[in-house]
């Protein structure tokens, strides 16, 4: 059973439901969740990767590729998790921050050639020593990416990345982001409140209790 399973998912806040899903993500497939601000996108992404807010409550059972990850800590889930903002270690150079990624393991020289590979594929080949605070918005949207993908996580939940992002902008990392996830066969939940995020996955579009949305 490859891919990303949710059964029965339910997440409630202090007793009151907020989202109820049931729903296969297929490798390769982007499947978007829409709904409001404050709806609780964000948290159920949170719950899924087994970081459960407090007063929130999870039900139901989580599969990726055949384990069921429901009583699994975050670490051990192989889901990777990208925010609105690129959250970058400031204190550590752009490699650095990619090597972070990187599973332990490996000498130097290994991981600083994946390191620069990497960069490379993203048109961000010699910009392992830079600092961060020197890379523009795209820059620092593909580094944060790929220190997900880095990692080499099995699933991908998108917390509306892409919303900090000008139109032009947007739609370049939109792209960037789903040709990757495609490429490594990556099952994947975009939750945002733009429609034009979720006509871009060219996937499945559900509100937060698994009904089709007709977008705009």
């Amino acid at each position: 059973m490859n891919g990303l399973h949710l059964d029965g998912i339910e997440l409630r806040l202090r007793g009151s439901l907020l989202a109820r899903l049931s729903l296969r993500v297929a490798p390769g497939e982007v499947v978007s969740v829409m709904a409001a601000s404050g709806s609780g996108k964000s948290s159920l992404l949170s719950a899924l990767i087994g970081a459960l807010p407090p007063g929130f409550a999870l039900s139901g059972q989580l599969w990726l590729n055949g384990r069921n990850l429901t009583a699994l800590p975050t670490a051990a889930r192989r889901i990777g998790l990208m925010f609105q903002e690129d959250v970058l270690f400031d204190h550590l150079s752009v490699g650095g921050n990619l090597a972070f990624g990187l599973p332990p393991g490996g000498n130097r020289a290994a991981r600083r050639a994946e390191v620069d590979a990497a960069l490379a594929e993203a048109g961000l080949a010699g910009f392992a020593d830079r600092d961060p605070a020197t890379l523009s918005g795209g820059q620092r949207a593909r580094v944060a990416l790929l220190r997900t993908l880095l990692a080499r996580p099995e699933a991908l939940l998108l917390d509306e990345p892409f919303a900090g992002l000008d139109t032009g902008l947007r739609a370049q990392i939109r792209d960037f982001t789903f040709g990757h996830s495609r490429a490594r066969g990556l099952p994947v939940i975009l939750v945002t409140h733009d429609p034009e995020d979720a006509r871009a996955t060219g996937g499945p579009v559900l509100d937060l209790f698994g009904n089709p949305v007709v977008l705009p």
